[in-house]
């Protein structure tokens, strides 16, 4: 008689747990045959004991068959990218454009924004009648035919991740390595992937701030995707500061568009941009080298075929045919935009990344509870950069927000957010390892 307190004891003493026992205890995880308390008991055995490589694996891949798995016919490969998250991240409305069009296909289930850090539905949410649950029948056909569609995640995908989440959540086991790497391929390797590049940020601005955390993590999940048949890589970038010029949702999406278009404000962002992108096409074989794959995404950016796969990605899920033409006629706007001027001038030294993204959760553009109503058009602008100089011409940047004295508090915060010097300082290495 299978009895799931078995394997929470079990698991508790510290020993290797079955894959059949894992398979049935998130089983009965997802169909609800399990307490909210034995879900509770084993994630807190987990927590403190620990999952071997083999274990993790067989997590993940039961968290995956929890619900439904996507398969796809198409005559190029399915890909995927994850980022831990960060402040001004907004790669995912680039590289699947990018990846479609050199012969990806990109079917991207994203998440909306976590404590400071922004979320990529969100950001396309300020876009009007964008649809981010579209039916699968829907998400299907604009896979094949644009070659990428960013959505959100369906109840059929992973639901033995979304309760265990939960649980997790109120119950202080958040911060497991096996229980966050289960919880990340649950959901991605269900979308029927062939590859998957994942971005781990570290620095102040990161969930995981230490590089030997985001090491860990990096490390995990390589192992698990590969041992679940999935082609996987993670590359360690920098999160010291924002990847982006803009912080806020319907400003990243104008910088995005303005990316796609050609003018490139951050060369952080690009930078990191094609280093995953670079990745994913030598492991797809669609290229057999990085200089080859370089070249493949110059060409899809410079020749404007990007661009048109957002644009066509946009227009297939009900938003306006014409938005990368004319995206400021459709992006909410903030009734007050002001530039945010520091009290000296000099260097910037040192940025508070995590205090820049509560900085847009206090204006609004984030989530203090998860009933939240965003309001998608405040946040930064034109932020400065570490080894720039601000002075009397040249801001911290912009704040937009709705009301006057809400753009005060803004901008006092991220004056708050900035160091500065007298010596222009080389910011730290953008892409730290590749695992």
């Amino acid at each position: 008689m299978w009895l799931p307190q078995e394997v929470i004891r079990r698991k508790r003493d510290g020993h290797a747990l079955a894959a059949a026992d894992i398979q049935r205890f998130v089983a009965g995880i997802a169909d609800g045959s399990l307490s909210d308390g034995q879900v509770a008991a084993f994630a807190m055995a987990v927590f403190i004991k620990g999952m071997d490589v083999a274990e993790r694996i067989a997590l993940t891949e039961a968290m995956r068959d929890s619900g439904q798995v996507l398969s796809w016919e198409l005559p190029g490969p399915i890909v995927d990218k994850h980022s831990t998250g960060g402040v001004g991240d907004l790669i995912s409305l680039l590289l699947a454009p990018l990846l479609a069009a050199c012969g990806c296909y990109v079917p991207m289930i994203s998440g909306r924004g976590l404590g400071h850090t922004g979320g990529t539905l969100d950001k396309l949410e300020s876009i009007p009648g964008y649809d981010c649950q579209p039916s699968p029948e829907r998400l299907r056909a604009v896979v094949a035919e644009v070659g990428c569609a960013i959505i959100g995640q369906t109840a059929n995908l992973a639901p033995a991740d979304k309760r265990l989440y939960v649980i997790r959540d109120v119950t202080g086991s958040v911060e497991s390595i096996d229980l966050i790497t289960a919880s990340i391929l649950g959901k991605k390797l269900a979308a029927g992937l062939d590859v998957l590049i994942m971005d781990v940020k570290t620095g102040n601005g990161a969930f995981m701030a230490e590089p030997e955390q985001a090491r860990e993590l990096a490390a995990s999940i390589v192992a698990v995707a590969n041992g679940a048949g999935v082609n996987t890589r993670a590359l360690i970038t920098d999160m010291n500061q924002p990847l982006a010029r803009s912080a806020g949702n319907a400003l990243e999406v104008a910088e995005a568009v303005a990316l796609l278009k050609g003018e490139v404000r951050s060369e952080r962002l690009w930078a990191v941009t094609l280093a995953l992108a670079t990745q994913v096409l030598t492991m797809a074989g669609l290229a057999s080298d990085d200089a080859q794959a370089r070249d493949q995404l110059h060409h899809a950016w410079q020749s404007g075929a990007a661009l048109q796969r957002f644009a066509q990605m946009v227009s297939a899920l009900g938003g306006p045919q014409d938005f990368t033409r004319n995206p400021s006629e459709h992006l909410p706007k903030a009734a007050v935009s002001v530039p945010v001027w520091s009290e000296e001038a000099g260097h910037v030294t040192e940025i508070d990344t995590r205090a820049v993204g509560l900085a847009v959760v206090a204006l609004g553009g984030g989530r203090s509870h998860p009933d939240d109503v965003l309001d998608l058009s405040v946040g930064f602008s034109e932020l400065a950069f570490v080894g720039e100089q601000v002075n009397a011409q040249r801001p911290l940047g912009w704040v937009h927000a709705r009301t006057p004295e809400q753009a005060e508090q803004g901008a006092s915060a991220l004056r708050a957010a900035y160091r500065l010097g007298g010596e222009s300082l080389a910011a730290r290495a953008l892409i730290q390892d590749i695992l």
